[in-house]
């Protein structure tokens, strides 16, 4: 999977906080990533051009991340065969539960795998993406194995230094 990759896209460059958390675990699992800004509503032209354009040099898995109306994910869904993951964004009025509904309630035919609101739907979507690219790639899927026992290490150990703490 030489030339696999992940494309992260945003609705907007204030996405960038939020989503650079699926950039930076991509990347420390060994993905292949490329990140863009591009609007369903705005540039749709141009988002309809990079997801064709994509697919053709490699893309396996979008992950898409927009606030309020939230059509990014959607409309990428709409142009590919390939996972799309879309992570509503907090913010706005409702607080992301806008964004949430927006990315969750497609209709049928043309899915789209949606995380959590925010932060730990951003880390959580680069996992997912993962796991997808996994499947076919031993290198990714020990990868995301480690991290996982990492992970359970880390607890164990946080556990430990409460319990010495409390004396027990």
């Amino acid at each position: 999977m030489s030339n696999a990759f992940v494309a992260i896209l945003m609705g907007s460059d204030s996405d960038l906080p939020t989503m650079q958390k699926t950039y930076d675990t991509l990347k420390s699992l060994g993905v292949t990533v490329e990140m863009k800004i591009t609007s369903a509503h705005r540039t749709p032209a141009q988002t309809h051009a990079y997801v064709k354009d994509a697919e053709e040099r490699g893309c396996k898995v979008f992950i898409c991340a927009a606030g309020l109306a939230a059509h990014l994910a959607g409309a990428v869904a709409g142009l590919t065969v390939k996972p799309v993951i879309g992570v509503p964004m907090a913010g706005g009025p409702l607080n992301g539960q806008d964004s949430l509904l927006s990315t969750v309630m497609m209709p049928g035919g043309v899915p789209v795998a949606t995380v959590a609101v925010g932060s730990a739907g951003a880390k959580n979507a680069a996992y997912l993406a993962a796991q997808m690219l996994a499947i076919g790639d031993e290198t990714v899927a020990k990868a995301v194995a480690d991290d996982r026992v990492a992970n359970m290490n880390a607890v164990v150990a946080k556990d430990a230094a409460l319990q010495e703490k409390l004396g027990a």
